[in-house]
């Protein structure tokens, strides 16, 4: 196998990690999650999303997030964003980049942000317009990208054309998301083959995965595999998604960045880092963080005397 010598991690556990907690997590945690990763070494952090309270009470503090970081250098600090209502808000808080989110099944875009496809296409566009004549970038996910929880099976070829529609309204890159963690190499294999046919270089393309049925890390080699370079990941492996029934954690950064070292692919993430931050916020979640390797480590902590 010939691995990349370098993977970029992007961090999505202060929004897509937090975002689906049933706890009450304060602002003032938040902000020193965030501060944490950062200084673990991580370089892209999606902070928060600027979207409806009604609908993400978590999310509800995005501006109080932002304005309460500090902001490192070299690192990009990121939100979601639906339509304009929420770009204009993300702008003000003082964003580097922004991330939208259509998918790839019919009934997930309904249920998910009460718009068809197309009209989820066509909000991103406006985004996309609008980001980048302010000068920023926009990050694309493609949810459902490995399969839909009420619609099954989503064919790659699907995925690979509305991925290459992404590029061309202006996105930087897409993160092909596995929403409800179905995912297998041989699938992420066949999705990353039709992608290719639709010209997209590699380098702007990302991979978005759930542990959901513990094939997350197996996923990431195949991507790597096929030459892929961004994983997102989330801290604890915390999250979900609160449209997808059954979809439990992220990708825990602390596996993923693990996997690498031993592969010996360069990050620039301190895995003792991340794993100080996951043990700082579970307290605020109200559950143990299902990362295996912060569960490993714990494990070993507690067991040594002092």
């Amino acid at each position: 196998m010939t691995c990349p010598d370098r993977v970029r991690i992007v961090e999505v556990g202060p929004r897509d990690g937090l975002q689906n907690e049933a706890a009450h997590v304060p602002t003032r945690e938040k902000v020193a999650f965030v501060n944490r990763l950062a200084d673990a070494g991580l370089s892209a952090i999606e902070v928060s999303a600027f979207v409806s309270p009604t609908w993400v009470p978590q999310m509800a503090d995005a501006a109080d997030v932002f304005a309460g970081i500090t902001r490192r250098s070299g690192v990009r600090y990121t939100a979601l964003v639906p339509n304009l209502k929420g770009l204009a808000r993300a702008r003000d808080a003082g964003v580097d980049e922004v991330a939208i989110f259509p998918a790839a099944s019919e009934t997930f875009s309904r249920r998910n942000l009460n718009q068809t496809i197309e009209e989820a296409f066509a909000a991103g566009k406006a985004v996309c317009g609008e980001a980048r004549a302010a000068g920023l970038r926009v990050r694309a996910y493609l949810s459902t990208s490995f399969g839909c929880p009420f619609e099954g099976a989503v064919p790659p070829a699907r995925v690979a054309e509305l991925a290459a529609r992404l590029i061309d309204m202006g996105a930087s890159e897409v993160s092909l998301s596995d929403t409800i963690g179905v995912a297998h190499p041989g699938q992420v294999a066949a999705v990353l083959s039709q992608v290719a046919t639709r010209r997209i270089p590699v380098g702007r393309v990302a991979l978005h995965f759930h542990d959901t049925r513990g094939t997350a890390l197996v996923n990431v080699y195949a991507g790597l595999e096929a030459g892929v370079t961004t994983f997102d990941a989330s801290a604890g492996g915390l999250g979900g998604c609160p449209y997808a029934p059954g979809a439990t954690g992220n990708l825990a950064t602390e596996d993923l960045v693990y996997l690498l070292d031993g592969l010996g692919i360069a990050t620039g993430v301190r895995l003792d880092a991340v794993i100080d931050a996951s043990r700082a916020i579970e307290p605020h979640v109200g559950h143990p963080l299902p990362s295996r390797v912060f569960r490993a480590g714990e494990a070993t902590r507690l067991r040594t005397p002092s």
